[in-house]
């Protein structure tokens, strides 16, 4: 079994793209944050857009990154195989092979929205301009229009065609989907059906029996919901990382640091155990937490607590070893 590596995801909101440090006024510069991060053992990490700053700091470091492109600037690399090769040749080359990249990713849950359709033409520019480092795309569970049970995953009718565009081109490359699994808005949601013990990974009253598989957490269910949608579009040996997880320690229901404690050291337990899911069983599952810093200049409530740090690298609840 390799050993197992926690990824830490940099983002400054859920759901728009920003760089390090634009919402945050008193966050390290990302030399010092690099260096600590090395400290602390952290391998590999997402930023969802190209930061001069962050992947200059990167060089040499040994930790590799996920690279997103902006969700607006999807259309003009779909429209243009130039502006994709002059995407990479600004973003990815002067810091290649310095740093390592574990992929491109093209946007982040632009689904759904006007912009899905320029996913798959984007991943494939991109591609063609980079021989080297894989291209894909990150989407949340809002593609899916059933996840439970997991073997009812299915894509909606309006996401599939662009799922399966998506899928084809994985599944010809070789290259993972990125998936964005968060159980605490599934549990947030439902909480009358979804039992906090399960979301949390701790042993309760609830297990989901599903085609001779016996489900004993929420994030487990839901990214096997995902590996059986992309069973449904042909593209069932697609790999999925988890390219967002988290627990939010403040500013909503079921939030507190307690909370977020448990489920993300069950997680790292969970990710370093090698068991994988029950639909992959024995193939380590690649997680990245969300995130990495508070930020003082989020919106306030829930959008500022989903985070490991607070900007002097004091953890806000204890961690568990991350490698």
């Amino acid at each position: 079994m390799r050993v197992p590596r926690m990824r830490v995801c940099r983002k400054a909101r859920r759901r728009s793209c920003r760089g390090y440090g634009l919402m945050g006024n008193n966050l390290p510069p990302p030399p010092v944050a690099i260096s600590r991060l090395r400290q602390i053992g952290v391998t590999e990490i997402r930023i969802f857009q190209p930061d001069n700053a962050v992947l200059t700091a990167l060089h040499g470091s040994g930790i590799s990154v996920i690279v997103g492109t902006l969700n607006g600037d999807l259309q003009p690399l779909a429209s243009d195989r130039s502006a994709a090769a002059a995407w990479v040749a600004a973003n990815i080359l002067p810091h290649h092979p310095a740093v390592t990249f574990t992929c491109i990713a093209a946007g982040n849950e632009v689904y759904p929205g006007d912009l899905a359709q320029f996913i798959p033409p984007a991943m494939e520019n991109l591609a063609a301009a980079n021989l080297i480092i894989p291209v894909s795309t990150a989407i949340s569970m809002q593609p899916l229009s059933s996840s439970y049970p997991p073997s009812a995953g299915d894509f909606s009718a309006a996401a599939k065609p662009i799922m399966t565009q998506i899928g084809n081109f994985l599944k010809s490359k070789g290259y993972p989907l990125l998936v964005n699994v968060y159980p605490y808005f599934a549990r947030a949601g439902d909480p009358a059906n979804v039992d906090l013990d399960f979301a949390l990974f701790r042993p309760g009253k609830m297990v989901v029996q599903d085609e001779g598989r016996t489900y004993l957490n929420l994030f487990d269910s839901m990214t096997d919901a995902v590996y059986a949608a992309l069973e449904k579009i042909g593209a069932g040996d697609v790999e999925i990382i988890v390219s967002e997880v988290g627990w939010p320690s403040a500013g909503g229901i079921g939030a507190t640091v307690e909370n977020a404690q448990t489920n993300v050291n069950n997680l790292i337990g969970h990710v370093a155990s090698g068991r994988g899911t029950l639909r992959w069983p024995g193939k380590q599952v690649e997680a990245y937490i969300f995130a990495l810093f508070n930020e003082n200049r989020k919106p306030e409530g829930i959008e500022q607590h989903w985070d490991l740090f607070y900007p002097d690298f004091t953890p806000v609840y204890p961690l568990n070893k991350i490698v």
